[in-house]
């Protein structure tokens, strides 16, 4: 019964959502990552190509321009997670409505269970379903766990520092539209990891998030 109370819950969520949506679109951000991309900035073209494909993972033109922009920046490409091709096989808002459905699922099954004894093996495939569709959808939130913690470098030679003050020893500098990992903050600065493992602190004014 409380699985299929929350399942009405995001229901009613996702709808809400899907109505105030004011044009946040992966074809607007691939349009002015395009934009940045001609204009020389790789640091916004990238950052916006991967806002892009944040909402549209299954577009082989964001991800082509965005490898092209990465190469022609000199930027080493980005390692690829082994479960990525599931992340890649729906948008967003599919995933939102597969989670929905299990849960749908699973909740109208117990809640068959407690009204009748009948029909134990119909029960058994939707529970079994839902829970399959669940399952899906916390993979591809795991795959998309890291790139909610990431930002892109947007001012050429940014130094990280050793310590989270303008005046401390530089540790290495950071190439603009480099992908950093988000581990901590401190007033205006930001600890940041790349994908060599090193770490340092980042003027928080020198890069931009992915998830806005």
């Amino acid at each position: 019964m409380t699985a299929l109370v929350i399942g009405l819950v995001l229901a009613a969520c996702l709808v809400r959502a899907q109505s105030v949506q004011t044009g946040y679109s992966s074809d607007a951000l691939y349009n002015l990552a395009n934009s940045y991309a001609r204009a020389g900035k790789p640091g916004m073209a990238i950052l916006n190509y991967e806002r892009a494909a944040m909402l549209a993972p299954d577009d082989a033109d964001v991800a082509a321009n965005l490898r092209a922009v990465r190469a022609s920046a000199g930027l080493p490409a980005e390692p690829q997670a082994w479960l990525e091709p599931i992340e890649r096989a729906a948008r967003p808002a599919t995933w939102a409505w597969s989670a929905l459905i299990g849960v749908l699922a699973v909740g109208s099954s117990a809640l068959a269970a407690r009204l009748t004894a009948r029909f134990r093996s119909l029960r058994r495939m939707a529970a079994v379903a839902g829970v399959a569709l669940l399952g899906l959808t916390i993979v591809n939130g795991v795959i998309e766990w890291p790139r909610l913690h990431a930002a892109v470098v947007l001012v050429a030679g940014t130094p990280a520092r050793a310590t989270p003050a303008p005046m401390a020893e530089p540790l290495f500098s950071l190439p603009e539209g480099q992908t950093v990992r988000l581990l901590g903050e401190h007033e205006d600065f930001v600890f940041v990891q790349v994908t060599t493992g090193d770490r340092g602190w980042v003027s928080r004014a020198s890069l931009a998030t992915v998830v806005p």
